[in-house]
Order: C-alpha cells, then sequence, then structure tokens
C-alpha cells in the first residue's frame, strides 16, 4: 500500500531563491536527505535535499522560479504499512517448513566511467527498457573532439530506466542506466516444528518494503562540481561564459570575480590583437553559395563528427600561428639496414613486434625535444609566458575511416624499442576500432605526422596547438648522395617540420631538424 506526499520547500535562511538546477525528474526514486534541488540566492547557492522517500511522481516546479518556504517542491509517492494476521492453528502444530532461498533483485545506476575527463556526446543507444545485458556488453557510443567509442556496462542484468537519450552531452559520472541486477537473499528462518500455534496468538505485521534505493555503481569517481558564488555565475551567464573554461584561483578551487574579470580580459586583447592565444580566427569574406546540380550529377556526404570538430581546430591552428616550415633530408641508409635485421632476429625468437623506421622517428624527436627544451612548451592563455614541460610524449598522427586523430606516446625518451612498437601496435588499433578515449589524445609534447607508407615527396604539416611544433615525414627514396669522392646510392627520407615562429626562430629550427637529422642518420648518437 502507498500513498502520496507532498515536499515542501524548508526554511533556506533567506526570503527567496532562484531554482538553477533540479536534480531528478519524474519516475526516479529518491532517497531520504538526497538532493533534489539547487537554489540561489543572493549570497549563496545551496542544494535541497528531500525529507521524503519515495518514488517521484510530479514536479510542481521549474528552472528559474523564484521559490521560498512553504512553496510545494515534488511530489512523492511513499510506501505504506498493512498489518498482517496470521492464520490460527489451534490444534495443529506447525510443521516444521524452510522456506525455499528467494533470488532478490536491486536496482543500480550505471555512470560514464572515466573516458578522459572531457564532455562527450551519445551517438548511440545499444540497448532498450526491458533488454537483459551481461556484463561487459556495450550499452552506448560516444563521440568526443576527436575519437568514437563504446561504453561498457560493469555488470548484468535487466534495463530498467533509461536516463539520457540520443545527443545527449554526458561526461565521467553522468546517470546512463538503471539496472536491475539479480542477487541472492537469504533463507527464510525454518518455523519451529515443536511450538504449536495459537489463535490468540498474533503474528508481527511484516514491515512495507522500503523503496529500493539504487545502488550507484560507478567504474570511476564523479568529477567535482564548479565551485563559484551566485553572483560570479550570474555573470558567466550574462556574458556566455563556460566556466569549465576559467581558471579557478580562489580556496578550493573555487572560481573568483577576478578570474572571470581576467579570462574575459585575455579574450579582448586577442581579439584586438587580431590572434593571439585565445582568438578565433580571421575574419575573411564567406564563401559563395553555388547550386552544384546545375553542371551535373552530385551526391551530398556528411562530413563524419571528427571532421566536423578537427576542420575548424585546423582553420584555427592554421590563421593564428605564425607557421614556418623547414625542409631537409636525412640519410637512413643504416638504420634501415639495422632495422631489417633486428626484425629477423625479432621474428626467429617469436617476440611478437615488427620494427618500423616510425618507432627510430619518435627516438630521435623525443632525444631533440631534451637537447632544445623551447619545442617542448606551449604557450600560456594569455600568450605571454612560455609552459616548458619535463616529459616527453609523441604525438602519432594516425588515418582512420572516420577521419585523422592523434593519439599520443607516453615518455619516449625512456622506453626501449620494443615497448614503442607494442604501444604503437595496441593505439593503432585502437584508433581504426574508433575506441580511443581523450585521454588516449592528450599531454603530447609534440606531433609526427608519417605519409611515408602512402606516397609524396614533402608537405607542410599544421602544428597541433597547443604544442608549438611538428614533424611531417614523406616516402623514403634512394637518392645520389657525393660522399667527396663518387656518387653514391643512399636512401633519403624527406622531412618537413612545421613551428610557431612565435616560440621559435628560423635558427633553433634549423638546429632541431639538423639533430633530428643526425641521429637518424647514425644511430649509435641516439645513446650519447
Amino acid at each position: 500500500m502507498s500513498e502520496l506526499k507532498e515536499f515542501l520547500l524548508p526554511d533556506i535562511g533567506a526570503d527567496a531563491a532562484d531554482i538553477t538546477d533540479i536534480l531528478v525528474a519524474v519516475g526516479d526514486t529518491i532517497a531520504e536527505d538526497q538532493d533534489v534541488l539547487t537554489i540561489e540566492g543572493d549570497k549563496a547557492s545551496m542544494d535541497v535535499p528531500s525529507s521524503v522517500a519515495g518514488v517521484v511522481k510530479e514536479i510542481k516546479v521549474n528552472v528559474g522560479d523564484s521559490v521560498s518556504e512553504g512553496n510545494l517542491v515534488l511530489i512523492v509517492e511513499v510506501a505504506g504499512s498493512a498489518a498482517a494476521e496470521a492464520p490460527a492453528a489451534a490444534e495443529t502444530p506447525a510443521p516444521a517448513e524452510e522456506a525455499a532461498p528467494a533470488a532478490a533483485t536491486a536496482v543500480k545506476e550505471l555512470c560514464v566511467p572515466d573516458i578522459g575527463g572531457d564532455e562527450v556526446e551519445v551517438t548511440d543507444i545499444l540497448v532498450a527498457v526491458g533488454d537483459t545485458i551481461t556484463e561487459d556488453q556495450d550499452v552506448i557510443t560516444v563521440e568526443g573532439d576527436k575519437a568514437s567509442m563504446d561504453v561498457p556496462a560493469p555488470f548484468g542484468g535487466v534495463v530498467k530506466e533509461i536516463k539520457i537519450a540520443t545527443g545527449d552531452k554526458v561526461s565521467e559520472g553522468s546517470l546512463i542506466l538503471l539496472i536491475e541486477a539479480e542477487g541472492d537473499a537469504p533463507a527464510a528462518t525454518p518455523a519451529t516444528a515443536s511450538a504449536p500455534a495459537t489463535a490468540s496468538a498474533p503474528v508481527e505485521a511484516p514491515k512495507a518494503a522500503a523503496p529500493a534505493t539504487p545502488a550507484k555503481v560507478e567504474v570511476a569517481p564523479v568529477s567535482a562540481a564548479i565551485k563559484a558564488s551566485p553572483s560570479v555565475r550570474r555573470i558567466a551567464r550574462e556574458f556566455d561564459l563556460d566556466l569549465n573554461a576559467i581558471a579557478a584561483s580562489g580556496p578550493k578551487g573555487r572560481t573568483t570575480k577576478e578570474d572571470v574579470q581576467k579570462f574575459v580580459k585575455a579574450q579582448l586583447q586577442a581579439a584586438k590583437n587580431g590572434g593571439g592565444a585565445g582568438a578565433g580566427g580571421l575574419a575573411v569574406a564567406a564563401s559563395p553559395k553555388v547550386d552544384f546540380a546545375k553542371f551535373g550529377e552530385v551526391e551530398v556526404k556528411e562530413l563524419s563528427r571528427i571532421q566536423k570538430i578537427s576542420g575548424p581546430a585546423l582553420h584555427r591552428n592554421w590563421v593564428t600561428i605564425p607557421h614556418v616550415t623547414q625542409f631537409d633530408e636525412a640519410d637512413i641508409t643504416d638504420l634501415e639496414v639495422f632495422r631489417k635485421e633486428q626484425n629477423a632476429i625479432a621474428a626467429k625468437q617469436d617476440l611478437g613486434v615488427k620494427i618500423s623506421p616510425l618507432v627510430f622517428m619518435m627516438k630521435a624527436v623525443a632525444k631533440a625535444l631534451a637537447l632544445y627544451p623551447n619545442f617542448n612548451s606551449s604557450l600560456s592563455e594569455d600568450g605571454q609566458s612560455l609552459i616548458l614541460k619535463k616529459y616527453y610524449n609523441i604525438g602519432i598522427a594516425v588515418d582512420t575511416p572516420n577521419g585523422l586523430v592523434v593519439p599520443v606516446v607516453k615518455d619516449v625518451l625512456n622506453k626501449g624499442i620494443y615497448d614503442i612498437c607494442r604501444e604503437i601496435g595496441e593505439i593503432s588499433k585502437k584508433a581504426r576500432a574508433g575506441k580511443l578515449t581523450s585521454k588516449d589524445m592528450q599531454g603530447g609534447s609534440m606531433t609526427i605526422s608519417s605519409l611515408g607508407g602512402i606516397g609524396g615527396t614533402q608537405f607542410t604539416p599544421i602544428v597541433n596547438a597547443p604544442e608549438v611544433a611538428i614533424l611531417g615525414v614523406s616516402k623514403s627514396a634512394m637518392k645520389p648522395l657525393w660522399n667527396g669522392k663518387e656518387f653514391e646510392p643512399r636512401l633519403m627520407v624527406p622531412l618537413a617540420l612545421s613551428y610557431d615562429h612565435r616560440v621559435i626562430d628560423g635558427a633553433d629550427g634549423a638546429r632541431f631538424i639538423t639533430a633530428v637529422n643526425n641521429y637518424l642518420s647514425d644511430l649509435r648518437t641516439l645513446i650519447l
């Protein structure tokens, strides 16, 4: 038996406050003291907990409403109690009978696991209400800036409710599904055979079943909410600012009014300079609108999500970063001989790896980054300082059916050739299967874009901001090289180093690409 109860707004210490967020939905099962609303007054923001537990039947307020003490917030269906009277057995003793153990069920929450800290879009929901799913079964597909991935369930059960829709934005900790998972209930205590039941002995009424509070199952802890006062939030809303993008300097990570002002000033200064660290691009004339169908048959093909996201980023990088590209050729004749010898040894020893020329490129770049630290840096947001990195992580541009992605291999300087080979194989496989996460593509020191396996003699790669340099590698070819006495055939690989001229000048660019050239031409220098 159940009844409907009203949840009224308690004393909030102010005459009125605005509702900024509603934390529950109709149909949700809530527990006592669970937060259901977020409100903002003149000087504080607070969450309002529910004083009743049960199922939300109706929400009587909306975001933006002004409420005060006593206002009706929710109508909640709570479980009641009914007295049960046991039948009397006056003469015959109750037989000893052991109750069969019953299977108990619990409603669990499935939340988004750690996906690298960024917000992603739900592109597909792979299950429906009523479906029985198994552990590790994929339930949704999400897409971030540069990758698409499936999210598996960490446990099995029956899908009771889907809390998201296609197109929704989710992040780590967001609720996806309510799943009824099957467990074990303890066996009932057997009745005592020798105790006769009397007609006058009342049987204790069973307690009313409490509403099942979902047992929250999370693969990773939920990210902390943004800490900011109501006045700061109000300023951010007025100027359409994303508080996630503003660096917080207040105590315990709180975003202050000064932080917002500093962010706005930096954006205005960047726009005034016609570029800068935070500029959105140059003003150009719009492309003409052309009806191509009048010239012949056409087909309209929508860009992939990766192309839609990476396109504006590439345009931003190209028009806001003053590019300089330095060209060179490295003699890799001895490197290739060594590489083939090592691959033959690895095949005989069944090591399961195959060394590619790219691995040596990565080691050479990491070594050059240690020698010229300005290449291993990023400009600060206001463009006034340089952030020097003490790690050596190399991004690798990978061509996939959905577009170009750049996974990052960490700590290349301190890893061996075989270790890097195995890691490249794993991330390349994940990239082509669309399984890369945002975390897989973060933290790069510098990127290598290698087209050597496809063809071409040279190209000018675009710097992958916030990095300040990128190395392009084209297809190697045999060329005559003068050794002082005669021309001899040598295997040469074209290199193209693009860099941000605000950070790196031409002389350092020439030194860096020469260092990479020397490391590739004589592998012994890599161990010096």
